[in-house]
């Protein structure tokens, strides 16, 4: 989705009214939970929102010039790669001052094996075996249709943002096809976009 994405693919960019500002940040935190301690300072109610308009339906979501979410027509939101790392370090620093023993991360997660990476990386879409196989690591409790951060077998951060396509049970039992659209990943035109001026 990302892959060759640059300045010319963006079409407009409006600062949305404080309703429709709430309405984004509510969606936000309904998908996300997790993210309710750094709410006020990802999205401050007082600083501007912009929503970005690019070609195929996307939509960034720009707080202080920097991309933060993004989403295709009215789906769910999802969060950049950037701000994934950035939130699941500072939840991890925010749950260790608090002495809290929960898990920092904000997305469901799902692990492809070592021999997928270079794909992933290439934009390439998780194909089912890629999380079935010895290394690949699955969360059961995902649905289809739901955003999912693409972790990878001995590696600490997440290296791409995906949809599922069909549910963690189903992925298990078919084992065949795309289980995963891959949305972004690190160093694709999203990933090299960090601020819009």
């Amino acid at each position: 989705m990302f892959k060759k994405f640059s300045f010319e693919d963006i079409s407009a960019q409006n600062q949305v009214k404080a309703s429709v500002q709430r309405r984004i940040r509510q969606s936000i935190a309904d998908e996300y939970p997790g993210l309710e301690p750094l709410l006020d300072d990802l999205l401050p109610k007082k600083s501007p929102m912009i929503v970005v308009k690019c070609q195929n339906h996307l939509n960034l979501v720009v707080v202080n010039n920097v991309p933060l979410f993004f989403n295709i027509r009215d789906g769910p939101y999802m969060p950049t790669l950037r701000l994934l790392h950035q939130c699941n370090f500072l939840l991890s620093f925010f749950l260790a001052s608090h002495l809290c023993t929960n898990d920092p991360d904000i997305m469901k997660k799902f692990q492809v094996d070592r021999g997928a990476i270079k794909f992933v990386l290439s934009g390439a879409n998780i194909m089912c075996p890629g999380l079935t196989s010895p290394g690949g690591v699955l969360d059961n409790e995902v649905e289809e249709e739901t955003p999912v951060a693409i972790m990878a077998e001995g590696k600490q951060h997440a290296l791409a943002i995906g949809y599922t396509k069909m549910s963690a049970k189903d992925i298990k039992t078919i084992n065949k096809g795309i289980g995963v659209d891959n949305m972004h990943y690190l160093n694709d035109g999203l990933w090299k976009m960090e601020r819009l001026e």
